[in-house]
């Protein structure tokens, strides 16, 4: 797998995979909380205050995720480059003698 189709690869799935992470773990810390609150409504301040603070770590971790992914997606334009002016070298060589004159005898 060339350094383009690995790139491309991980931009493609990276995104996807944390978000659901990030939402799987919001759901079971909401509920978790909505728990303690039913068990005990007399902490359902400080409940609140402590699953606020875990869901905006969360959505913190979402955007790092966001930002890299948007990084990633911008490095795809130069692959295309890169790739052109390698087919580009590859044909100069292909096209050059294999011993140039002189050399050799």
């Amino acid at each position: 797998m060339d350094y383009g189709s690995a790139l491309a690869l991980s931009a493609g799935l990276a995104l996807p995979i944390a978000v659901l992470g990030v939402a799987i773990a919001q759901g079971r810390a909401a509920v978790a909380a909505f728990e303690g609150m039913a068990r005990q409504p007399e902490a359902a301040g400080r409940l609140q205050t402590a699953m606020i603070i875990g869901l905006a770590f969360m959505e913190a971790l979402a955007l790092y995720v966001l930002l890299t992914f948007f990084l990633l997606m911008g490095k795809l334009g130069s692959v295309k480059e890169v790739a052109q002016v390698t087919a580009q070298v590859q044909q100069a060589a292909t096209a050059a003698p294999s011993s140039p004159s002189g050399y050799g005898q």
